[in-house]
Order: structure tokens, then C-alpha cells, then sequence
């Protein structure tokens, strides 16, 4: 790995870190037995679509755009005929397409990815 791809690398993961951070304190709530076997949560969520968004960039799957250019990190909710899906949507400042979505069902399991958010 070349030294630029090491400091971009870096910068990502502080962005990333910054970025998950932030969301705990946005969408933490009360009432919920978190890490019990709880409901899944928005900071699971995205510690685990950021695990798998990290694997696409250094896999190469991803252009290093997608790495430098972050932008937007998004939790949402869709509503599904199985139940609630978490969301979590990386976005970049230019290109197209310009966000990637990884969604999760209701009990934290992988449910696939897109560019289109449907």
C-alpha cells in the first residue's frame, strides 16, 4: 500500500469515526435495553455498514474517490413487509452515483446494497 493510500486511509477512518460519533449523540434515546439483545440500533447500524463500506473501498470496488470524497453519513428507516430495515447511506461530494446504501433488517442482519436506495 503506497504511503497516499495509507494517509487517505487514515483520514477516512477519522472522518468515519468523527462521523459515528456524532450520530450516537443525534440519535441515541432512552428506554431501550441496548447491547442486551435488544432492538438493533443506529450506532450498530452504522459501526457495521462502515465495516462493510471499508471492505468495498479496499477491495477496490470502490474508486479512491469514495474514499477521499465522503461527504454524508445518513441513518433512516424504511418500513418493509418483514418489518423496519435500517439504512445507513454514504454519500460523496461529486460523482456519479453519488451515495451508496446498505441495509440492514430489524435484527441486524445484512440485507443487502445499492446505489439507488430502493
Amino acid at each position: 500500500m503506497s504511503l497516499n493510500r495509507k494517509i487517505y486511509a487514515a483520514i477516512a477512518t477519522v472522518t468515519l469515526f468523527g462521523a459515528s460519533m456524532s450520530g450516537a449523540f443525534v440519535w441515541a434515546h432512552g428506554g431501550k435495553s441496548h447491547g442486551s439483545g435488544g432492538e438493533f440500533t443506529n450506532l450498530e447500524a452504522l459501526k457495521k455498514a462502515t465495516e462493510i463500506y471499508d471492505k468495498l473501498v479496499a477491495s477496490e470496488k470502490f474508486g479512491v474517490e469514495w474514499e477521499t470524497g465522503l461527504g454524508n453519513i445518513k441513518i433512516t428507516e424504511r418500513k418493509k413487509a418483514e418489518g423496519v430495515e435500517k439504512v445507513v447511506s454514504f454519500s460523496r461530494s461529486s460523482g456519479d452515483p453519488d451515495s451508496v446504501y446498505i441495509f440492514f433488517k430489524s435484527n441486524g442482519e445484512y440485507a443487502g446494497s445499492n446505489f439507488t436506495g430502493q
